[in-house]
């Protein structure tokens, strides 16, 4: 942590990057399997490769997933369960939030939301704040140890009521 040592017992969860990994990959293999056949062909029809709108449109696509990319790998994510606080961070900003000022918790499933094969999402609300805070399990690293964590978390305070996320 930038500003403090992480007390004894913290757990430090960090933000998964695997889909952008992906996206940014899927979109230069594209590029490049798009550009080798264009190239190696010669096409009547078609404007010449250096005119063709459908390549630069694959390379606006390949440059945005990358940029997206390193904005992410630079933001630096982390979810951090304490003793006694859960704390949101990351390169700019941290939000600690304490387990005394968590008004009610609740663990569910998301039906609208499935990310990384998980749709199991955790739900709670502060006091003095209208906005519900949701994570959703799938998106951080180790999945299965986040929610026993979670679950400890959830036998110290007070439950939600239950209702379907994601549904209007």
């Amino acid at each position: 942590m930038d500003s403090y040592a992480l007390p004894p017992g913290a757990k430090v969860f960090r933000y998964k990057l695997d889909f952008c990994y992906q996206q940014s990959l899927l979109y230069l293999v594209t590029l490049i399997c798009y550009a080798g056949v264009r190239g190696t062909f010669d096409f009547e029809r078609l404007p010449t490769l250096g005119e063709d709108p459908i390549l630069y449109i694959i390379m606006v696509f390949v440059i945005i997933s990358f940029v997206v990319l390193l904005l992410n790998r630079a933001r630096d994510r982390k979810l951090i369960v304490t003793e006694e606080m859960i704390i949101f961070h990351h390169k700019f900003h941290e939000r600690q939030i304490p387990f005394t000022d968590i008004e009610w918790f609740h663990i569910g499933r998301e039906r609208a939301v499935q990310t990384a094969g998980r749709s199991q999402v955790i739900v709670f609300k502060i006091k003095d704040r209208r906005r519900l805070f949701r994570v959703r399990v799938g998106r951080y690293e180790h999945e299965m140890e986040l929610m026993a964590e979670i679950q400890r978390i959830a036998s110290r305070v007070p439950k939600g009521k239950r209702f379907a996320f994601g549904m209007r």
